[in-house]
Parts: structure tokens; sequence; C-alpha cells
């Protein structure tokens, strides 16, 4: 079965390469995920924080933790 997640929020760093997605599982519990993209390389967005394994009851529970867990946030 394809493991598949609803993004709910997704946040792009000031400079178009960095991006953080809050999401939902089909079981119900949230997480988050940080990927990153190069200009020069058209393949698209890369995860880059191997966070997405990490369970939250809420997306405010997931999106308070990415934002103590990824500094570009908080600029």
């Amino acid at each position: 079965m394809a493991h598949r997640n609803t993004v709910l929020r997704s946040v792009n760093s000031a400079d178009e390469q960095r991006c953080v997605d809050i999401f939902q599982r089909a079981d119900g519990s949230f997480g988050f995920e940080e990927f990153r993209r190069d200009a020069e390389d058209p393949s698209g967005w890369f995860r880059i924080g191997f966070h997405g394994d990490l369970i939250f009851e809420s997306a405010q529970a997931a999106w308070q933790a990415a934002r103590a867990q990824i500094t570009w946030l908080t600029d």
C-alpha cells in the first residue's frame, strides 16, 4: 500500500530554495519535513531534514517543533 501524506501547510524560505511541509498521515497523526531545491538541478525538491518520522498529535504541535528545529523558520 502506498504511503501518502496530506500536506496542510507549506512554507518556503525567502530565497525559495528551502521548504517545510506540515502534513497529516493516513492514521491521523501529524508531522513535518524540510526540503531543498537547487536552481541548477531540474529534479525538484529533496528531503534534507529527515524529520518526517516524528509523530505529533496536532498540526500546531508539528509546526511548533519545526520552528524549534529549523532555524530559518524563525528568521
